[in-house]
């Protein structure tokens, strides 16, 4: 990653550190990268998740019991764990493209960091657990929160090359992934075909990959990862959700796959092309729920034109019909966590747009600006549960089951592009990736 990028973003983000505690009263914020957690009833640890706060800080995103205390108008220091273990491997110092930015200190203990710590005029943000007496500030105020969470919304030039670069890293597993399944790879098989690709490890992918071969690509959040290999006569349908970590920022792509030719796979295309046009109508002063209001406007006409509905796209979006087809949101902020903070917030200092109430997992609800990144991720799916419900609806009759019959086996289908939005244009990270 380039120095001087990085060197930049972090004059933005000093900036914007200062102005925030003098608008909170706090002078110094002490920051913690997390510690380790013991497995119930065992002795071995859950993998570490850093503290999506410290990691805003630098670019550290595995190495517990560290911090970053940032006081105003100084350099920022960055306690280093590094403790003397014959167990666990040990990071080196750091001597990297950032670390000549931070005053380092090297903890062979994690008492070690007291030392450096005061709670005077200061704010804490992390988990107190194990910390009870030591000098931290203020626990994780409010208003502070609301303030860090609503500017990371505004991406700066090194965070939008680290999004990239993690585009980049899943686009070559997805096309690997797809590469297996097409092969007759087990879902198990599958996934690891991607991790190599991506040369990323479970623990360090941002999520769970979501790898659904058939049926269970219906399965929203599906992540049991069968092992069994399908004959090709069953070989159907294939989506996977699944993206790549750079520097601590995410990736987050989609793809859905038909196996053979036919409606399903006419299906596929057509959602694609949606998916673009979604895209496209991603402009600044435009409130998110509109594009999504309008995500299920297209829903709906695919729903139509595949005859799985009598009703015209308007009167299944007016009546609900199209809900139970596509009931999760058009796609959220994207950043340092997949799904990144501050999609409902009013305003800088707090306060909740909630989002509309026919459509209550929608997870962005604030009005579209420039340097903001977002998932675009329509889907048209065939859940049993949720059709269950529609067949007991007065909705029943407008609905062609005999289509929801032919459908079903293949689960659904869902896109998903990363997308930056410029003052005067929308740059799609994902299809940039596909093309080179």
């Amino acid at each position: 990653m380039d120095k001087h990028l990085y060197s930049e973003h972090l004059a933005t983000l000093k900036s914007r550190y200062d102005d925030i505690l003098e608008q909170c009263g706090f002078e110094t914020l002490n920051v913690y990268s997390g510690k380790p957690r013991v497995q119930f009833l065992d002795d071995n640890y859950y993998p570490f998740r850093v503290n999506p706060q410290f990691k805003a800080l630098v670019p550290v995103t595995d190495n517990p019991h560290s911090w970053v205390i940032y006081r105003r108008g100084h350099k920022p220091k960055l306690l280093f764990y590094r403790p003397v273990d014959f167990w666990h491997y040990v990071p080196p110092a750091p001597q990297t493209f950032w670390s000549d930015e931070y005053d380092i200190e090297l903890l062979s203990k994690p008492a070690d960091a007291r030392q450096f710590l005061s709670a005077e005029n200061a704010a804490f943000i992390g988990e107190t657990d194990g910390l009870d007496d030591w000098p931290l500030g203020t626990p994780n105020p409010e208003e502070l929160l609301n303030r860090l969470h609503w500017a990371r919304a505004y991406k700066s030039p090194y965070e939008m090359a680290c999004l990239r670069e993690a585009n980049r890293i899943a686009v070559k597993a997805h096309r690997a992934a797809e590469a297996a399944f097409r092969d007759g790879a087990s879902e198990f098989e599958i996934n690891l075909a991607y991790m190599k690709a991506a040369g990323q490890g479970e623990n360090q992918m941002p999520y769970g990959n979501i790898v659904g071969l058939n049926e269970h690509a219906a399965i929203l959040h599906y992540t049991h990862l069968n092992t069994e290999r399908l004959p090709e006569t069953e070989r159907r349908s294939f989506l996977i959700d699944a993206g790549a970590d750079c520097n601590g920022y995410c990736a987050d792509i989609t793809r859905t796959y038909a196996y053979r030719d036919g409606e399903y796979a006419e299906l596929v295309a057509a959602m694609d092309e949606k998916e673009q046009e979604l895209v496209a109508g991603l402009k600044p002063g435009l409130p998110y729920p509109d594009l999504h209001l309008a995500c299920h406007h297209k829903v709906g006409e695919l729903l139509n034109r595949f005859g799985v509905i009598k009703s015209s796209a308007e009167s299944a979006v007016e009546s609900g019909l199209t809900r139970p087809f596509m009931p999760h949101g058009l796609g959220h902020f994207l950043g340092l966590q997949v799904h990144d903070v501050g999609g409902h917030q009013t305003a800088p200092e707090g306060g909740i747009i909630p989002p509309p109430e026919q459509y209550p997992f929608l997870r962005t609800s604030r009005t579209i600006e420039a340097d903001q990144v977002f998932t675009i991720e329509p889907g048209l799916y065939f859940i049993d549960s949720l059709l269950a419900d529609l067949k007991d609806s007065d909705l029943a009759n407008e609905v062609h089951w005999d289509k929801v019959e032919t459908l079903r086996p293949f689960g659904g289908v869902r896109i998903e592009d990363d997308v930056i939005v410029h003052k005067d244009h929308v740059e799609n990270m994902t299809r940039d990736c596909y093309a080179q």
